[in-house]
């Protein structure tokens, strides 16, 4: 099992200090790459301008059997002579904002300003500034490594990208280690991977005017109601556990019964269980709210009736305390002196972690604040240093020699 001792052996390599001095000298390229990735719009299940671009710069980095898939993962190849299972590294492609939104990058010193700047055009540039630097620096790990941009990781693109890399018969065999980077920063790893249920629950009706129709069963009520109950159920702190209603739309006009109201439940925990008395509990109250109706309301063509539509599923998973990734990650950040902590979190670690593998996310380096927001940023200060943290991971767990 690698030590510091052995993290420091590789450090010390003449062709790692290669690889190193190119990651410093190129700090003014990987910033351009970063405004250039930021300002190609991404919108979930957008991303085909994104998976083109990083295709073409991992044709560029000279990695070998670059490939798209159908919805738009791509990879490239750090072969070696073994014929170990790969170790995968991933960053995710696609942003939360819709298309149109503004996306030009600004630069205030150190500052990058942009949305997805650090969420996650961080994490493209730090996976494609450290294979870029491998193939310069001629490093041959025992192990081959694969370079992965994935597609839907955020919201409702439930982790598609990554789920079709995991049911894929070739990738599912030949990736046995996956290390993802996701954001910025350099002060966490993922050891949990934080479970969640979405859900879009409707209730209908006949609908009719505000006057005339006076005692149709409201939609827009009966989902309030449901919603109302939901609200009070207890969670557990350990797992924690939460829940939120996070959309809510109905109705055509203020003098009209409305035909339909429409809401959007997360829930989420740690626990697969947990996530399960949940959504068992938001069934029970959503049907205690329709039985409430008048039968005459529940019969016939004009029936009200309600629906519970998954639209999202993250797996909870643990990773296991004695796990090879976490012995390395802690190594590193040791020889490195990074004072980090283990956390919970939804990423694309939720998948391969859920089947069994060794999986864990970490930052790309730098700062960065206003994620998910218009007014985000990401600060370059310091970004050497995440790509030093990656480069080493990466290393210990291939295995390299002078």
């Amino acid at each position: 099992m690698p030590s510091q001792q052995e993290i420091a052996r590789i450090a010390e390599m003449r062709a790692v200090h290669s690889a190193l001095l190119f990651l410093h000298n190129q700090e003014m390229e990987f910033r351009r790459w970063q405004r250039e990735l930021a300002e190609i719009p991404a919108p979930p299940f957008g991303e085909a301008a994104r998976s083109e671009w990083l295709e073409a710069r991992f044709v560029a980095a000279d990695l070998e059997d670059v490939q798209r898939d159908e919805l738009g993962n791509v990879f490239g190849i750090l072969k070696a002579q073994s014929a170990q299972p790969l170790v995968g590294v991933s960053a995710h492609l696609d942003t939360v904002f819709p298309l149109g939104t503004h996306l030009e990058a600004r630069e205030d010193g150190n500052r990058i300003f942009a949305p997805g700047i650090s969420d996650n055009a961080a994490g493209v540039v730090a996976m494609l500034a450290v294979a870029s630097a491998l193939k310069r620096a001629e490093l041959r790990p025992a192990c081959g490594i694969v370079f992965i941009g994935n597609v839907g990781e955020e919201g409702e693109g439930n982790l598609r990208g990554m789920r079709q890399i995991f049911s894929s018969k070739r990738w599912s065999q030949a990736i046995g280690t996956l290390l993802v980077v996701d954001g910025a920063g350099t002060d966490t790893y993922v050891t949990q991977a934080l479970g969640s249920r979405r859900f879009e629950v409707t209730f209908r009706g006949p609908g009719g005017h505000s006057w005339s129709d006076f005692g149709v069963p409201n939609p827009i009520v009966l989902l309030s109601r449901a919603l109302a109950r939901f609200s009070d159920v207890a969670t557990p702190e350990n797992p924690r556990t939460t829940f939120n209603i996070g959309v809510v739309h109905g109705g055509t006009s203020v003098n009209s019964i409305p035909e339909s109201a429409t809401a959007r439940v997360d829930l989420r925990s740690a626990s697969g269980e947990e996530l399960q008395k949940l959504e068992e509990r938001l069934r029970e109250c959503m049907n205690e709210a329709w039985t409430e109706v008048p039968v005459v309301f529940r019969a016939g063509e004009a029936k009200v009736r309600f629906t519970i539509e998954p639209i999202g599923d993250r797996p909870a998973a643990e990773l296991p305390p004695e796990a090879r990734i976490l012995k390395i990650v802690r190594a590193v950040d040791a020889h490195l002196r990074i004072k980090s902590i283990p956390r919970l979190a939804s990423t694309d670690a939720n998948v391969p972690l859920s089947l069994g593998k060794e999986a864990t996310t970490i930052g790309a380096g730098g700062d960065g604040g206003g994620a998910h927001t218009l007014r985000e940023w990401f600060d370059c200060t310091n970004r050497d240093l995440g790509l030093k943290r990656i480069l080493l991971i990466l290393l210990a767990l291939t295995g390299v020699h002078e």
